[in-house]
């Protein structure tokens, strides 16, 4: 008996004869269905940060270049895992993550009026590079030194906010809840990309993400009460 690709005759069968399923037969089973559920969850991860910045239409404590690398390493992640023919399970969240990524990055543009010309530089480089990428038509070795840098971008990503928090002792618009199912995913993720025999580059991403994502989720909680220090907080990065 399978469905979305899960196969569920080895759990059902044990259980069928009054016994518990075995490790063996349990652990994929759970591995896909989180997978599937993370990629279900995935669908709203940053909605929190979208409607807190309109909410109070400001982008307070935010800084732009995470969320503009953020977008480059979902870019990267997403094409070298549907490119490798990895399930979907083991990555689909990357495209919604993307998307919703890409969105935020827009809005955050437009609180942070006016826009300089190196940020539309970076967004017209991103919108010719990114359709070739996507597609998977570069060279396979470079294909792959793009995939081992992203863990970088990745981490690049979060050094700029998590240093921001630290210097203003505020995470300003920051959202708690964005942060927190980031946190979640890429723990579960971790698990995923194991079951899955995802390439080990691919299980260092989620790990990374799993570390930087509780590091600003700490400093939400650390900070949740304080306010920036006067001077301190710049309009724009």
């Amino acid at each position: 008996m399978a469905f979305l690709g899960i196969d569920f005759s080895c759990a059902l069968g044990s259980l069928r004869h009054g016994h518990f399923p075995e490790k063996d037969c349990l652990l994929p089973l759970i591995s896909k269905l989180l997978g599937y559920i993370l990629v279900a969850a995935s669908t709203t991860v940053k909605l929190p940060q979208i409607m807190k910045i309109l909410k109070h239409g400001s982008i307070r404590g935010l800084s732009v270049l995470s969320f503009e690398l953020e977008v480059v390493g979902y870019t990267i992640a997403l094409a070298y895992c549907f490119n490798k023919g990895l399930p979907f399970s083991a990555y689909g969240e990357l495209a919604f993550i993307l998307i919703q990524a890409i969105i935020l990055v827009a809005i955050i543009y437009y609180f942070s009026q006016p826009v300089g010309l190196t940020t539309w530089a970076r967004a017209l480089l991103y919108c010719a590079v990114a359709p070739t990428i996507l597609a998977g038509q570069i060279n396979p070795v470079l294909f792959e030194a793009l995939y081992a840098s992203q863990h970088a971008i990745f981490l690049f990503a979060r050094l700029p906010q998590i240093w921001k928090n630290f210097s203003n002792k505020s995470t300003g618009e920051l959202s708690f809840l964005t942060c927190l199912m980031n946190f979640g995913g890429s723990s579960v993720r971790v698990f995923t990309s194991l079951q899955e025999k995802a390439p080990q580059s691919v299980v260092l991403g989620s790990v990374i993400g799993m570390a930087t994502n509780g590091s600003l989720l700490s400093q939400i909680i650390i900070f949740r009460n304080k306010k920036p220090e006067a001077g301190k907080e710049k309009k724009r990065e």
